[in-house]
């Protein structure tokens, strides 16, 4: 199967390892049904440049999450699984996607996901980010942090970087913009 251009919301790490059994997909994940105004920002950038489908547990929380989302995200796709689907196996487990099966996963997507026709291209290198020092250096931290808020990417570690950076589809302009932002600041 070709990778999913939109990216899925669940609602957390479980739903995502148990998504990837199922499906080529990208995630972001809400951590519960508190979702912050930074997930909310990350998910409408992801809406505008990749789309975006709510997938979450078929219960009062994941439908909590769905209200939150829709009302602050106009467009988003919304993918539900059959509360029987989402049974777990083992007694006193909560109702969810991870519990559900490769196949029910698929089916709930069907009809909603657009494939990707063409691998999606690397648009910043790892050496790009060396030369940018973001990856190595006393002040690599702080230079991720700057640049996840100049971008509204959020701040990851350097392993996670490359992956923030092609999940959101950061053009090399952009990133040059904002690198030479950070530089310019340290510079005061």
């Amino acid at each position: 199967m070709k990778k999913i251009k939109e990216v899925i919301v669940v609602e957390g790490k479980d739903d995502t390892k148990r998504l990837a059994l199922a499906v080529n997909a990208d995630t972001i994940e809400t951590n519960g049904s508190a979702v912050s105004d930074e997930t909310v920002a990350h998910i409408k950038a992801l809406q505008a440049t990749r789309g975006v489908i709510v997938f979450t547990d078929p219960d009062f929380s994941g439908e909590r999450i769905r209200r939150i989302i829709s009302a602050a995200v106009p467009g988003v796709k919304h993918a539900f699984l059959p509360r029987k689907a989402g049974v777990p196996t083992k007694a006193g487990g909560s109702l969810g996607v991870e519990h559900a099966s490769p196949e029910a996963i698929r089916t709930a997507l069907a009809h909603l996901y657009t494939e990707n026709l063409s691998e999606p291209q690397t648009l910043i290198s790892q050496s790009d980010l060396i030369k940018a020092g973001l990856l190595a250096g006393p002040a690599a931290r702080q230079r991720r942090e700057q640049l996840g808020e100049l971008l509204k990417i959020g701040y990851v570690n350097g392993k996670q970087l490359p992956k923030r950076l092609q999940l959101f589809q950061v053009q090399p302009d952009d990133f040059w913009q904002a690198v030479d932002q950070i530089n310019l600041e340290e510079t005061k």
